[in-house]
């Protein structure tokens, strides 16, 4: 029982968080707190497609599993400084290592269409937004930008504005539509009695 409960790791195998020959390569001659880090934060991204927020979002079982495979004391991932040149050399060498790239402005804009064209019309949580783009970064080898929650807001408002301006262009045609059949109707009224009138004068 002790041996399967080691084996599981916040739920996923094993292997989800085993350093491989190349991430071997990657940690290099890392030492303590930093050499802990960047293993979590590789296998992290690798699993997640992004990078952790801060060390509460990395389950303790895989900071002791990683710990143990790089021979360095669990506690000292506490010592990780999550800002920093340290941090942003590590995300670059995964990122580099992963085939993915920062996102940029341009990518944000990009998205919350997406989200508004293809998502939005079927998920209806912030949650539901949230993870489909997450997955689509991931698709597109990108990594997620920081501001997450702004472009699904963004994505949501956009999706809002054009089903409302959908919704009245409706109402506009369907509008329309009735006031040119009164009018037809009125003129076709207009003309019978005229043609009435014409009649009973000869």
């Amino acid at each position: 029982m002790r041996d399967r409960q080691e084996a599981s790791v916040g739920g996923e195998p094993p292997v989800q968080w085993k350093l491989l020959d190349g991430d071997w390569e990657l940690v290099g001659n890392k030492t303590g707190a930093t050499r802990l880090g960047f293993g979590l934060l590789l296998k992290f991204f690798e699993q997640e497609g992004r990078f952790p927020r801060h060390s509460g979002e990395v389950p303790k079982a895989a900071v002791d599993y990683v710990a143990g495979q790089v021979k360095v004391d669990p506690v000292l991932f506490a010592e990780y400084r999550w800002s920093g040149s340290t941090i942003e050399y590590h995300r670059k060498q995964v990122r580099d290592a992963l085939g993915f790239r920062e996102s940029t402005r341009a990518d944000e804009d990009v998205l919350a269409e997406w989200l508004a064209d293809k998502i939005c019309p079927m998920v209806f949580t912030d949650e539901g937004l949230r993870a489909a783009l997450l997955r689509r970064c991931r698709t597109l080898k990108i990594e997620p930008p920081g501001r997450v929650d702004r472009i699904v807001g963004a994505g949501r408002a956009r999706f809002e504005r054009e089903f409302c301006l959908r919704v009245l262009g409706a109402r506009r045609v369907r509008r329309q539509a009735a006031i040119s059949v009164v009018t037809e109707d009125a003129r076709g009224s207009f003309t019978s009695s005229a043609s009435r009138s014409m009649l009973q004068r000869r």
